[in-house]
Formats: structure tokens, C-alpha cells, sequence
């Protein structure tokens, strides 16, 4: 089974589902703007990614720009910043195991089939 951090109004995310759903994945859907994940929940996306917190942010949305760019923020308050403002959390994600990717360009969600 993938899990999917998914936003319906991506056109991205949408790719990458319609992907996973060709593929004939089995898929958990998890509209994050909808429930953000929890702190630790981000963390360990952030951890099976292999990244550091700034990566997964979405540093051109005017939320960043206007309260957090420029800031010397720690790895935490990065991730606070997007469970408070989760449309700053770049997507979509895939996760299958512990394999993660975020799908930009979509087809990179296939990598962890």
C-alpha cells in the first residue's frame, strides 16, 4: 500500500494519483490540508524522505515569505511553521515502507513501487 499526502487542487498531486492508480496501487489518501499531520507524523515523513525540514517546504507561498524567510529557524519550528500553515508542506509525498518521495516531477512516485 502507498500513502499519499495529496491536495485535490494539484495539479501535480492529481498526476501522481492518477499514476499510483494506473500502476494498480493500493492507496491511502491523506488530504493534509484537511488533517495536518501531527508534529511527529511530519517528522518521521521528513525522516523516511531523507531530507532536511527546509526541503519539504513550500518557500514561495506568501505565508513563508511574509512570517518565516530570512529567519534563522530551527529544524522544529520549521516543521511547526507547516503543521500550522500546512499548504507550505510541498507535495504530493508517496510513501510505501519505508521508501518516501516527494513526486515532483510527478512519475517519481513509481520509484517506490
Amino acid at each position: 500500500m502507498t500513502t499519499l499526502y495529496h491536495n485535490p487542487r494539484c495539479s501535480k498531486s492529481r498526476e501522481a494519483l492518477k499514476l499510483l492508480e494506473e500502476e494498480g496501487e493500493t492507496i491511502q489518501i491523506v488530504k493534509y490540508l484537511e488533517k495536518p499531520p501531527s508534529h511527529q507524523e511530519l517528522k518521521q515523513v521528513i525522516e523516511l524522505l531523507g531530507i532536511k525540514p527546509l526541503a519539504l517546504v513550500r518557500t514561495q507561498e506568501t505565508v513563508w515569505k511574509e512570517n518565516h524567510k530570512g529567519k534563522d529557524l530551527t529544524d522544529e519550528q520549521i516543521i511547526d511553521a507547516m503543521i500550522e500553515n500546512p499548504k507550505l508542506i510541498e507535495r504530493p509525498i508517496a510513501i510505501n515502507g519505508t521508501h518516501a518521495v516527494i513526486g515532483r516531477p510527478p512519475s517519481t512516485v513509481l520509484d517506490i513501487l
